[in-house]
């Protein structure tokens, strides 16, 4: 008998087990797929020495750090929403949109719907030092990161990804 095949008496605990549970939570079936298209920006700036590059994350209400960004509103192109969401979500108005990195892709569930994210991500440049970011309501923090620290505390490797992009397009001098 293979190792790897549970025993018969572990089977039949373990269906018994599945269907309990199958019964009690069982998910509703999908009733609609939903698109949403989505933007924002890894907003950075570079230390007064010039030397290192400073990433600003939000943390969202569960706790996970991101970058900001959120829903393309009727009208508006990706690269105004990543505008937008930037300054509703960080309080950031003196920025400068540099280039356009990338997408990402995902799929959660909300209930009966499998929502469909795709998110245009921008580079985009903090202009003026003195402005402060401040969170909204809903949000646990915001934090200037210095680059790497910002990777280690990231939750998404996509935007992971797209940050070591943006720090090389960033070191060539765009």
């Amino acid at each position: 008998m293979p190792e790897a095949l549970p025993l018969k008496s572990e089977r039949e605990k373990t269906n018994a087990f599945s269907r309990l549970t199958t019964r009690v939570f069982k998910k509703p079936a999908i009733q609609e797929i939903v698109r949403e298209p989505t933007a924002g920006g890894i907003v950075f700036r570079l230390t007064n020495d010039q030397k290192d590059i400073e990433i600003l994350l939000i943390q969202d209400s569960k706790g996970r750090w991101t970058i900001p960004k959120g829903h393309i509103e009727p009208g508006e192109t990706a690269k105004q929403t990543a505008i937008r969401e930037i300054g509703e979500e960080s309080g950031l108005f003196h920025i400068q949109v540099l280039m356009w990195l990338g997408k990402i892709q995902f799929q959660y569930r909300r209930i009966d719907k499998l929502v469909l994210m795709t998110t245009q991500i921008y580079l985009v440049r903090a202009l003026d030092d003195a402005e402060i970011p401040t969170k909204e309501q809903w949000m646990k923090g915001i934090k200037w990161f210095k680059f790497n620290d910002a990777i280690d505390a990231i939750e998404y490797e996509d935007i992971e990804k797209l940050m070591l992009l943006a720090k090389n397009k960033i070191r060539q001098g765009l």
